[in-house]
């Protein structure tokens, strides 16, 4: 009998036992997406040793670095439509600046709706920044606008322990930081702790090419403002370590896209496509992974839904990276990242396409008979947003090479190619070389083929008309191009791409 009563409480235990770590496995994970503004991989972590960023780095020490990641656009709105709903802009319509009304075509199924169907609390904390707000319906909202001023950046970490203290379910936070958008200050509010000037660094941004004093200055005060980012990380994962949820949080972090100089944010070159991203999995083993695997940010969705126990939709071009930051693949057997760009904004229309293999990297130019606006508007510095541009004389001194990519910059031919391999910093156009022809035709088939798979109407002859002609009406009706202040003003081009 006794012996009958233990082995009934052994076999009771196991139960129970087992029925804990089914219930375990089965708790989603909560999920912390941070979104940095305007920044490459500049970061200790990524061998950039003019910066301080040890929040970062530590990350990075406990999670998996990408060497590769791409977004897919270089403006904050197509960039962020793509976060928000795994598609290209071309495919979900933001292909240019909330700010001067571009939206998405409809309302797309977008991540907090995703989420919140699937039992999880959502936030917010920072802009959104596409068209219609109402698409992206987060439960909790703080601190909702840009913030460029970079004032009173301890609210947002305030702000996410608010939240994530305030929900018994699973919750997914979007932390959006607005370092390094331009302005870059120096120091706002003693942040950061120790800024440097332009004699502390040993010359511009590498794909800048050209060199001066004021460039100096303005890269300084970038790299400053990378300073400030990690001190606002470091609160942010403080904050979460207080609320006791680290052990079961997922962490993914990125910039939205390049640094704003010149051939940098709004071209389709590496320093404008390339940023940093890190995840960290506090539910696996794998610590300290780097992995040079080619990904881009319509891999997030997938990602992001993998963890949380989602279907994927089969319409998402992406491709989730969980097997890799879990160690159970090394590649995730992508040969191609794909690029768009139309100008953000009337007066800055200038539709690309690109392509980048593993060495290779294709650029279409679609109005190359034309000249690229955004060359000059660096050069004179149209705006603050500009100020860190480079000007003409500064391009010529830099020297030949360094001169000739400008000017390639600024009136390119049909298509550009560059050999990253030998040339990262893409100085060198080779497509008009006769020895690259077989791999120029190569890209531009892919690229083309990619066009047809998402069906971009920049690769409809009419729908281009259509939208160029749309460009010049608004041109003729608004010279000052002050189009985005008219209440009544409206895009047509989500009717007709659609069509």
């Amino acid at each position: 009998m006794n012996n009958y009563f233990y082995v009934l409480l052994a076999f009771s235990m196991l139960v129970f036992s087992n029925c804990k770590q089914v219930e375990k496995k089965q708790t989603p994970p909560n999920i912390l997406l941070i979104v940095s503004e305007d920044n490459g991989p500049d970061l200790g972590c990524y061998g950039v040793k003019e910066v301080t960023t040890p929040a970062l780095d530590k990350l990075a020490t406990e999670g998996t670095l990408f060497e590769k990641a791409f977004v897919t656009y270089s403006v904050c709105s197509p960039s962020r439509g793509t976060i928000f709903t795994g598609l290209y802009p071309h495919q979900n319509g933001q292909i240019g600046l909330a700010t001067h009304k571009y939206r998405m075509y409809e309302s797309f199924k977008t991540l907090p709706v995703y989420l919140k169907e699937a039992g999880y609390d959502t936030g917010c904390i920072g802009k959104i920044h596409v068209n219609p707000e109402s698409a992206i319906p987060f439960d909790f909202r703080a601190i909702k606008g840009s913030n460029f001023a970079k004032k009173n950046l301890p609210k947002y970490a305030e702000n996410a322990g608010k939240f994530i203290n305030g929900t018994d379910k699973p919750f997914f936070l979007m932390v959006n930081f607005p370092d390094a958008h331009y302005p870059v200050q120096k120091q706002v509010e003693g942040m950061p702790k120790n800024p440097m000037d332009g004699t502390d660094i040993d010359g511009p941004l590498p794909f800048v090419g050209a060199d001066s004093e004021r460039l100096r200055a303005f890269t300084a005060n970038y790299y400053n403002c990378m300073n400030r980012l990690d001190e606002s990380v470091a609160m942010l994962l403080e904050t979460l370590e207080k609320t006791g949820k680290t052990d079961n949080t997922i962490i993914i972090y990125l910039g939205d896209h390049g640094a704003q100089f010149s051939r940098g944010k709004c071209s389709n070159y590496e320093a404008a496509l390339q940023v940093p991203m890190i995840i960290k999995n506090p539910l696996i083993d794998v610590k300290g992974q780097r992995t040079d695997a080619l990904v881009s940010s319509v891999d997030l969705v997938p990602t992001i839904l993998e963890y949380a126990n989602i279907e994927t939709p089969k319409n998402l071009p992406g491709i989730s990276m969980a097997s890799l930051v879990s160690g159970e693949k090394e590649t995730n057997n992508r040969d191609y990242i794909f690029a768009g760009g139309v100008g953000s904004a009337v007066q800055f229309y200038y539709p690309r396409r690109s392509v980048r293999g593993k060495r290779f990297k294709l650029i279409h130019n679609i109005l190359y008979e034309e000249t690229n606006p955004k060359v000059a508007i660096y050069d004179a510095h149209a705006n603050a947003h500009f100020a860190g541009g480079t000007e003409r004389s500064e391009a010529v001194a830099a020297g030949e090479i360094v001169s000739n990519a400008y000017k390639t910059w600024e009136n390119p031919p049909k298509y550009e190619l560059y050999d990253l391999e030998n040339d990262p910093l893409e100085f060198v156009n080779l497509s008009e070389d006769k020895t690259y022809a077989t791999e120029l035709s190569h890209l531009v088939n892919v690229l083309e083929e990619w066009q047809t798979t998402t069906n971009d109407p920049f690769a409809d002859p009419k729908k281009l008309e259509l939208f160029n002609q749309e460009i010049k009406d608004i041109k003729e009706k608004y010279p000052t191009l002050k189009y985005n202040r008219d209440k009544n003003f409206k895009w047509k081009y989500p009717e007709y791409f659609m069509e």
